[in-house]
């Protein structure tokens, strides 16, 4: 079985659960800007326990950093 998944905190990160973002974060090759609060629902794990793939209105397939996550 792959690696725990954990978030900023420390709590463990499981397929389906919604997140927080916690600090405003500038998505590469967009003008977007995922904003602090940003709640995001229905993650995915990949095999890297550091990332998770998620989907927000303004841009699907976003990869994001679980040292920037809370479990919400």
């Amino acid at each position: 079985m792959s690696e725990i998944v954990r978030d900023a905190h420390g709590n463990q990160l499981n397929d389906g659960d919604a997140v927080t973002v916690v600090k405003d974060l500038k998505v590469k090759g967009s003008s977007v800007v995922v904003k602090r609060g940003t709640l995001v629902k229905g993650i995915r794990l990949t095999g890297n326990p550091e990332e998770i793939e998620a989907s927000i209105p303004k841009v699907k397939g976003l990869v994001l950093r679980t040292e920037f996550l809370k479990r919400a």
